[in-house]
């Protein structure tokens, strides 16, 4: 089954008609809005997608006020003038997952967001620019440049901020599967990365529709059918304090 109209009508058919699958599917923002989000909602989101790896995500979601407040609104020209003995502290700082490797990580994309800003005018430039139907070298950019956003992590940054991007879900990797593609439900390998983006590349040229789109109706075509009304009250959970476009 490669054919992504068909792909989308098995959707379709699992949630309960069009417009149930069309309330799922999470909006895309353009280029020009992405630049208008400011540096430290990226840095926030980077943030957050790490803390949230291995941890339970509502925990993070109610407690990321604080976060905000310990890391001060994480503004990148803030945090660069932190003293190493400053980020140690936050090692018993309540306020945040007391956890030295994620707050190491904090402090290591600081340097990667404002090293980019400074060459691109700001790093929402940079992420911006990048072209969607070269995901896989942005993750790669950023596995090897920053702090813990390798994996699914940052795949799901990306997502958050509102790039049109794939996650490979172990959802979506069955449908890849399906679609006769090979690759692992959970592909490590830059070739298996490759393979699932040119996939879905194919599938966005085919419908016409955003990588986000495609990569969210792939899901929804396969595995366990939950009900539409309990992934959308899944999707505002995680939602929660989601950085929006600047006014």
């Amino acid at each position: 089954m490669k054919a992504f109209k068909d792909i989308h009508q098995l959707a379709i058919q699992r949630k309960g008609g069009e417009a149930k699958l069309n309330k799922l599917i999470k909006p895309v923002l353009t280029a020009i809005q992405l630049k208008q989000i400011g540096d430290d909602r990226y840095l926030s989101m980077m943030a957050k997608a790490i803390n949230q790896a291995g941890f339970n995500w509502t925990v993070i979601n109610n407690k990321w006020p604080q976060f905000e407040e310990a890391f001060f609104g994480f503004k990148p020209e803030v945090l660069e003038l932190l003293s190493p003995e400053q980020w140690e502290a936050y090692t018993e700082d309540t306020r945040v997952v007391r956890n030295w490797q994620k707050i190491k990580a904090v402090m290591e994309n600081v340097g990667l967001v404002q090293q980019l800003a400074r060459q691109h005018g700001s790093f929402a430039n940079f992420i911006a620019d990048w072209p969607s139907n070269d995901q896989v070298g942005l993750m790669l950019y950023l596995k090897k440049h920053g702090s813990r956003l390798g994996g699914n992590t940052g795949q799901w940054f990306l997502r958050s901020m509102g790039k049109s991007s794939f996650v490979l879900s172990q959802d979506v990797c069955l449908a890849l599967q399906r679609a006769g593609v090979d690759i692992k439900t959970q592909p490590t390998s830059q070739k298996e990365l490759k393979l699932a983006q040119a996939q879905l590349n194919a599938w966005v040229d085919e419908s016409g529709l955003p990588l986000t789109h495609v990569s969210q109706i792939a899901a929804y075509s396969i595995g366990e059918n939950y009900a539409g009304e309990f992934i959308q009250g899944e999707i505002e959970k995680f939602e929660k304090h989601e950085p929006s476009v600047t006014k």
